[in-house]
């Protein structure tokens, strides 16, 4: 790459960083520690309340030149793991940690996991959509929690082989649930349920869960390993859906799709425009069949 080219990357990344409210930002957040908090001596002769420059680069191992440039709005842009050292510093909050990140012209880290604990206002919702269907599901596609609207329609549906209520795991390992779709059908959703599970497993680093998952159904499914090799990427968000029914015909729901402020689980709203009928006309969703439209 030439000269000319490396330069305007270099101002691509540069124009990324808001130098001035980053140091806006460090000036602030030093200025509100007192040395005692980061188990500093309080030392004499101090005339400014806060940590100095030095104490700050101290404690996250950069030269003092390097932190004073960071504040004085003239640095190149730092690292990833030089803002992570800052925010062990400074004792950041994770929104205060993931502004520091978006001001330095970085992507924050991945937020913490909430894995099967369900917030109690997650829960309290559950509990008073009682004529709505609402699930709460793992970005791998495990069912955490429903109400009993959503209950009756789908929870035969998560239940497959011993593996637990898993809707990815269920749709390529359980063969009932291809009899009411088409070839074609069949093949679009497969495609959805796998380029969703892609994107969680990326988000998520590869860990073990995620990882151990995907293991797991190639080695049982030869059309999910490939689909899973052609990597491709689509995250689940506003869909719609279409359950047909032996009697009552096909029932359409629109799911709207929310994320907590845990990433990897996900709250679903299932809404139609006609009435649901009540619950005990309904078999399990695994009868009548559960089909993602084309949206």
């Amino acid at each position: 790459m030439g000269i000319l080219a490396w330069s305007t990357v270099f101002r691509v990344v540069m124009n990324d960083m808001n130098r001035d409210d980053l140091a806006d930002f460090l000036r602030r957040s030093r200025g509100r520690l007192r040395p005692s908090d980061v188990g500093l001596p309080e030392g004499p002769r101090r005339r400014t309340p806060g940590l100095r420059r030095e104490e700050v680069a101290q404690l996250s191992g950069m030269s003092s030149d390097y932190y004073m440039r960071i504040e004085q709005a003239r640095s190149p842009q730092p690292s990833v793991q030089m803002l992570a050292a800052l925010a062990r510093a400074l004792r950041l909050s994770d929104d205060e940690r993931d502004h520091l990140y978006l001001l330095a012209g970085h992507h924050p880290p991945a937020a913490r996991p909430a894995g099967e604990a369900i917030p109690p206002g997650v829960r309290h919702l559950l509990e008073q959509l009682r004529d709505t269907p609402v699930q709460v599901v793992s970005d791998l596609g495990y069912l955490l929690a429903q109400n009993e609207k959503a209950k009756v329609l789908f929870d035969p549906v998560c239940k497959v082989d011993g593996e637990g209520p898993n809707v990815v795991w269920a749709w390529f390992i359980n063969p009932r649930l291809r009899e009411p779709y088409t070839a074609e059908e069949w093949r679009h959703c497969s495609h959805h349920q796998v380029a969703d599970l892609r994107a969680a497993v990326a988000r998520r680093g590869g860990d073990a869960a995620s990882t151990d998952l995907v293991r797991r159904l190639r080695a049982r499914s030869d059309e999910f390993a490939e689909l899973w090799a052609l990597h491709e990427v689509a995250v689940y968000r506003n869909y719609r859906i279409r359950m047909r029914h032996p009697t009552t015909g096909t029932l359409e729901f629109d799911v709207e799709t929310l994320l907590t402020p845990a990433s990897d689980q996900r709250l679903r709203i299932f809404t139609t425009p006609q009435a649901v009928p009540d619950a005990e006309k309904f078999p399990g969703a695994c009868d009548a069949g559960l089909l993602s439209s084309r949206s």
